[in-house]
């Protein structure tokens, strides 16, 4: 198996001018750039070594060749033996690499710098990060700026071409950088090396990265009509106005693929003088806020790539739990873009703030001066976008969201079966309007079992008492002693429930009109439901409501279910996790 020339020379420090033809040659070429005689002791001996790390370096590039190769037709027996025989492998590595340190910090104390130098530059780098290498969690990496090799290595780093150089957090992290890698990893499953994730300092950042990188002036953007007050504030305030980018949004107010067919044609016929020099554009959330409605993604998706539009996808209340539109079999039902606020029950302890956008990595990355596929490196959202707004995620965010991320799928289990039994609870009343596609009879029930793992419903809904006939006073009493079990607190997606008046708080932006539109009224409340015991949240539920709306709606409270709501949480407790279990590849497929 012969060595991969370019793959040694990516090791020198000459990689982009070296003449060398081997391993030999490029050792000798190593020492003379540092000044080091070759026949000397020392040169003697770190020839030796230089030479040997070149050959290693074209034998790992023929042995990722020989993976890359084999890999998609090997049994799980043998892919145990190949991930063990490479993970010892770099164990020996960080040996040599360990084993360098000693001789390197002799070296560096000859130096004799005295007090006002050491304190000033502080312990070599280097010398003691090694061991980190073996953390058994991803390294919170706190530093503004890391050491370079040598000066056509960092000439690289600035084009893109050299991974191993961060550069400056305010770009790259290594722990964001882990984070990126383990939503793909979820996200994309079996698709993963066609993905890159860039990960923000917000889910609103993340939004307007994507928007920014993908939206010109006067292209025309769909949108689906239930979205997070924030970006319709974002959409409406900003990137609509004339002064800026006069975005023309198109509201969508359907949820299933033949009326958005309808719709994008129509859109298309209205605004065709437009889009002979700009774009159509589509925005999609699914799950929705506030209501939880979900979309008929792939079929949108479908219909808007055969009409060339890009498609934006807020995945953020379904978390890759529950749906992977990525993992579609056909790409072209596949979003363009996916979007999530890791904010939310991706972290699930609402302590951090934190946004995460995938996509092709074709639109994503690439080196400067390259084009793939017909994009252009600085149309991609590294160089676009991200390079230079700045809006990053730190490393303490980064390791808060991935430690979260751990305990995803029992937290969504749960809030699911707590969903399903609240709603049913909830619609049992029929004074109480629920707007829940868990409740079977809810017209986009169907959609919702077609769209999600298991049918599971995301825990976020709402519910208004437009029916009742209760006035706003009452109403304002009756949500004010929805606290403690209920917490007033304006997110979604955490370990405990919240509940707000969308009209009030979320989607106060909003006119309205476009509340109307939307189905926010005044007494619309908004529930995120957490990880708590759903008996104790309908039992509050019940008395706050026979405390403030019986006295003025005679037997309200009355009308709730109480006698079976036990069963029923017994019941969906075992049938989902049932369900559960049997969705798993059995023991014997995982032994194929």
């Amino acid at each position: 198996m012969s060595n991969n020339l370019s793959a040694m020379k990516s090791l020198s420090p000459l990689r982009k001018t070296s003449d060398a033809q081997n391993a030999l040659e490029l050792a000798k070429e190593q020492l003379q750039h540092f000044g080091i005689n070759p026949e000397s002791e020392y040169g003697e001996a770190l020839i030796a070594t230089t030479n040997h790390l070149y050959q290693a370096q074209g034998n790992l590039q023929s042995l990722w060749d020989v993976t890359s190769a084999t890999l998609p037709t090997l049994d799980q027996s043998d892919r145990i033996r190949y991930f063990n025989a490479k993970k010892f492998l770099a164990f020996q590595m960080a040996k040599l690499l360990d084993n360098l340190q000693n001789p390197f910090r002799s070296v560096y104390q000859q130096f004799d710098f005295g007090p006002a130098t050491q304190l000033s530059k502080g312990s070599y780098p280097i010398f003691d990060n090694v061991p980190a290498l073996f953390s058994a969690t991803p390294v919170v990496v706190k530093t503004a700026t890391y050491i370079y090799a040598c000066t056509e290595w960092v000439d690289d780093a600035f084009t893109g071409r050299e991974p191993t150089h961060q550069i400056y957090s305010r770009l790259l992290n290594p722990t964001s950088i882990a984070l990126a890698n383990a939503i793909v990893d979820l996200e994309a499953g079996p698709y993963t090396q066609e993905y890159l994730a860039w990960n923000y300092n917000s889910g609103m950042a993340a939004i307007d990265g994507v928007l920014s990188n993908k939206l010109r002036l006067g292209d025309v953007l769909i949108v689906s009509r239930n979205v997070y007050g924030g970006v319709h504030q974002l959409l409406v305030d900003y990137f609509a106005q004339r002064q800026r980018l006069d975005i023309q949004i198109e509201w969508f107010d359907e949820l299933d693929a033949r009326s958005f067919e309808a719709f994008i044609l129509d859109v298309k016929a209205r605004h065709a003088d437009r889009l002979q020099q700009a774009k159509l554009h589509v925005y999609l959330e699914s799950p929705c806020n506030p209501h939880g409605m979900v979309l008929d993604v792939p079929t949108i998706c479908a219909i808007s790539h055969r009409e060339g539009s890009c498609v934006i996808l807020d995945s953020t209340l379904a978390t890759p739990f529950l749906h992977q539109p990525l993992q579609r079999a056909n790409p072209v039902e596949r979003p363009d873009y996916v979007v999530h606020s890791y904010t939310k029950d991706l972290s699930g302890g609402g302590s951090t703030t934190a946004g995460v956008v995938i996509g092709k990595i074709e639109t994503m990355f690439m080196p400067k001066g390259e084009t793939i596929n017909g994009v252009h490196w600085s149309d991609t959202m590294f160089w676009d976008v991200y390079y230079i707004k700045g809006a990053f995620l730190d490393a303490d965010k980064a390791s808060e969201v991935m430690n979260g991320m751990k305990t995803l799928e029992q937290r969504m289990l749960h809030k699911g079966i707590a969903t399903r039994v609240f709603t049913t609870f909830l619609a049992s009343n029929p004074m109480v309007r629920v707007n829940a596609n868990a409740v079977p009879t809810h017209p986009n029930h169907q959609q919702l079992l077609d769209s999600h793992y298991l049918g599971l419903p995301s825990p976020l809904f709402t519910v208004d008492f437009e029916n009742a006939g209760i006035e706003v006073a009452a109403f304002k009493r009756f949500f004010d002693a929805l606290e403690p079990c209920f917490s007033h607190q304006v997110s979604i997606g955490q370990t405990n429930t919240l509940v707000l008046c969308p009209a009030l708080t979320s989607h106060s932006e909003l006119s309205g009109g476009a509340l109307s539109d939307a189905n926010i009224y005044p007494t619309t409340i908004r529930i995120s439901m957490g990880t708590e015991d759903v008996r104790e949240l309908m039992a509050h539920f019940y008395l706050a409501a026979k405390i403030h709306i019986d006295p003025l709606c005679a037997g309200f409270s009355s009308g709730f279910d109480i006698d079976n709501m036990d069963a029923l949480l017994l019941a969906e407790t075992k049938r989902v996790y049932e369900q559960h279990v049997a969705a798993g590849k059995s023991l014997r497929k995982r032994l194929a």
